[in-house]
């Protein structure tokens, strides 16, 4: 038999590749079969649960629909008119913005202040689960609780009655100046804990070796903290700036159980306007344009942060 040309070696070689090549796709479909019949009741209930009502609302907000009435007809972009038009839409956007930046700076100062100062010091365990407990609360029962401390003949008034020597009656959820920064306390209050276990998680991970480098140089605690540990801890901080942000955006049972006076503008938000609209105005075309708006500024803002995070990460490489 006589041996094969090169060029009949090169094409076996090539058949036999092509065969191991389309047996390899074979099983890549078949374990992505597999997979995706696994993955079927998931799927299905992600679907069910969460991708259909995303997409009817989008689709509702494009319609008239309201309580009881069903589909009449379609209005393109006339709800969205309504609602850029309306003096509470951008009242509610402005206070919502405020929401924003309390929950995002004030949780996340205090919680790393509070994170720094436990470490190393005696009973620590039970001082962070002091902290931690209101968190564990429903933020439902937190506002009605804090709804009677700020009450005229509440707890805070009372306290401050015996520091003052007089009697103080503040109604601090009825004054346009005082409504929102005492919510935004009793927010921080009930948010600050999981911050502070997060951060902790975090300073647990830093390696001991750049620490102890920067005070082997001289470097005095304070610039430890901002110039080898924060670095490394921004990954964490990324994390806790994303959650904080999203419950900014989010924030409804405080605002709806303290603030009693609504619809005040003072206590407006995307989401408590939005719940206004569709469940108790029973406009639930016009809640669903408020619905796809608030989905479009929490994407746009979790975009952002994402590329931040990146950006983080690639400055601790």
């Amino acid at each position: 038999m006589s041996a094969l040309s090169e060029s009949d070696q090169k094409l076996l070689e090539r058949i036999g590749t092509d065969r191991i090549a389309m047996r390899e796709r074979k099983t890549r479909r078949r374990n992505f079969a597999t997979a995706l019949l696994f993955m079927a009741p998931a799927l299905l209930l992600v679907c069910g649960m969460l991708l259909y009502p995303v997409l009817f609302n989008i689709w509702l907000s494009f319609t008239d629909w309201r309580k009881f009435k069903g589909l009449d007809t379609f209005v393109g972009f006339q709800n969205y008119k309504r609602l850029f038009g309306q003096i509470y839409f951008a009242e509610a956007a402005f206070n919502t913005m405020i929401w924003v930046v309390a929950s995002l700076v004030v949780p996340v100062i205090l919680g790393l202040g509070i994170a720094i100062l436990l470490r190393g010091v005696r009973f620590e365990n039970a001082f962070k689960n002091l902290i931690f407990l209101p968190r564990v609360l429903a933020p439902t029962a937190v506002g009605v609780i804090w709804f009677y401390v700020y009450a005229p003949t509440g707890l805070l008034n009372y306290l401050l009655s015996l520091v003052t020597g007089e009697t103080v009656s503040v109604g601090w959820l009825y004054q346009a100046n005082t409504v929102t920064p005492a919510i935004i306390a009793t927010h921080v209050w009930q948010t600050v804990g999981i911050v502070m276990v997060l951060l902790l998680l975090g300073l647990s991970a830093v390696p001991r070796d750049p620490v102890e480098a920067a005070q082997m140089d001289g470097a005095k605690p304070w610039q430890t903290y901002f110039h080898v540990i924060l670095p490394i801890l921004t990954p964490t901080l990324v994390v806790v700036t994303i959650i904080s942000v999203l419950a900014g955006f989010t924030a409804f049972d405080l605002l709806w159980v303290m603030g009693s006076t609504y619809p005040s503008q003072r206590t407006l938000s995307l989401v408590v306007f939005m719940y206004f609209e569709a469940f108790q105005k029973g406009g639930w075309a016009f809640g669903g344009a408020i619905a796809v708006v608030i989905g479009v500024l929490v994407l746009l803002v979790t975009w952002i942060q994402a590329l931040l995070q990146a950006r983080a990460e690639r400055m601790v490489r």
